[in-house]
């Protein structure tokens, strides 16, 4: 299923049309062969794969801090301060914008349990890779502007099913979640190729078995709850797979719970069964709403950087 004139809707105007490769290598202009010659020596290369990696880093850190607001609202009701994380650093830093009282009023006691673990391990991503940008010298970014209100309200119309409130129920706590958790393993599984210092690929291998597993507990979860009697869930999902894969390019990358044969799929791979990788611009397309955007929806002042663009 294929959402009709989704990008019309996600901000009050048109987003702007997708710029090819070839035109954005056209528009960036190329180095003059002196600059590229000195660029090659061994100092100037550690410089550039050091801030690199640390572009990397902190660009994780951006969506880490998210993702920990998020389940950590959810299941407490109170933001990551309350439980002691840092978010002070460089950059512009921002507040959370939340409606009042967001904590969830969970029926289902596992879904309550998964919300706690995972909430605890997103804050302690955020302070792990606060640790490990402080450890290489390097300011980490502090918490941008974050909006858990408008942003879904704006999903939920795209999606046709109205003012979206992920705070609301267990079942909406779960899609709110499918919304970050595909994207942050692709984030990760992206950039590893980026990686230049080894002891930091390892790190960033880590991030992203968590954030498989995390995303492996909602998918279940939602597809449970579609095969106990919600069939509708499957759709709302599928929707929201393919909302995603308006924005991230012409690829097909973006699953849902069900195939084409309504059997499970609960790992979203390609043929060969691996995960897919989003580059940097596809990952901000899908958090800002918009292609080729600096900002919008769960970012509504952008990210703190700087910001690689690979």
């Amino acid at each position: 299923m294929k959402l009709p004139n989704i990008e019309n809707q996600l901000t009050p105007s048109a987003i702007e049309s997708a710029l090819s490769r070839r035109r954005f290598l056209r528009g960036a202009g190329l180095a003059t062969v002196a600059t590229a010659a000195a660029a090659l020596t061994p100092a100037a290369l550690a410089a550039r794969d050091g801030n690199r990696d640390a572009a990397i880093l902190n660009f994780a850190l951006n969506l880490e801090y998210l993702e920990a607001e998020y389940y950590t609202y959810a299941f407490t009701g109170a933001g990551i301060t309350s439980q002691g994380i840092a978010i002070t650093g460089s950059g512009t830093p921002g507040g959370v914008t939340i409606k009042a009282s967001p904590q969830v009023p969970f029926t289902n006691a596992v879904i309550q349990q998964y919300a706690r673990e995972i909430a605890e391990d997103e804050r302690k991503h955020v302070t792990a890779l606060r640790a490990t940008l402080t450890n290489l010298g390097v300011t980490p970014v502090a918490r941008p502007q974050l909006d858990l209100l408008n942003s879904f309200n704006t999903l939920g119309a795209a999606l046709g099913i109205g003012a979206f409130d992920p705070f609301a129920n267990d079942l909406n706590f779960l899609l709110g979640a499918f919304i970050f958790e595909d994207v942050g393993v692709t984030a990760y599984k992206g950039a590893s190729p980026l990686i230049a210092n080894s002891a930091t690929l390892e790190a960033a291998a880590g991030f992203l078995a968590s954030e498989s597993y995390h995303a492996a507990i909602i998918r279940t979860s939602l597809y449970a709850m579609a095969a106990g009697g919600t069939p509708s869930i499957t759709t709302t999902v599928q929707g929201i797979s393919d909302l995603r894969d308006s924005l991230d390019g012409p690829v097909d990358m973006d699953q849902g719970i069900v195939d084409a044969n309504s059997n499970a799929n609960l790992f979203p791979g390609d043929a060969n069964s691996l995960a897919y990788s989003r580059s940097t611009r596809q990952v901000l397309n899908i958090l800002y709403g918009a292609v080729n955007a600096a900002n919008g929806l769960f970012f509504p002042n952008g990210l703190n950087g700087p910001i690689t663009n690979s």
